[in-house]
């Protein structure tokens, strides 16, 4: 028990002076000297994997010879009117860019062009729909 008490007694001589203060360095704001105590993530981006694992996608459907072949008269009849293409909705298949499948989507508007070279559908609001993607087309003929 002696031996505390002496401990103590060898820093009287600095218990009550004031704290030291650099002339280099800034003092450092609450929020900084927090910072060097705060958690840190050690796994940077695990969180964004696993969101990206978790998200759903569709696959891609594999359409019949008759059912692409409905589909190419359909496209057929709406260009073909008279007066100009008709108001059309299109389901069509949007491959993801990042894990394999997509999603279903669905538009509608007039046909602009259809590009054969490139295998697209142009709609007048500039929207490029592949050809080998459309699902469904829907002319209301």
């Amino acid at each position: 028990m002696k031996s505390n008490i002496k401990e103590s007694w060898n820093y009287d001589d600095i218990l009550h002076l004031s704290h030291p203060v650099s002339r280099r360095h800034p003092q450092m704001s609450m929020t900084e000297r927090a910072a060097q105590f705060s958690p840190f993530a050690a796994l940077t981006g695990y969180g964004d994997v696993i969101r990206e694992t978790a998200r759903f996608t569709d696959r891609k459907p594999e359409l019949s010879e008759e059912e692409k072949a409905e589909l190419d008269y359909r496209l057929r009849m709406a260009c073909g009117l008279p007066g100009g293409p008709p108001e059309i909705t299109i389901t069509y298949f949007v491959p993801d860019k990042k894990k394999d499948g997509g999603v279903y989507q669905k538009t509608s508007g007039r046909i602009r062009k259809i590009d054969a070279a490139r295998h697209k559908i142009i709609l007048e609001d500039g929207t490029q729909i592949d050809l080998d993607c459309v699902l469904d087309l829907d002319a209301g003929i």
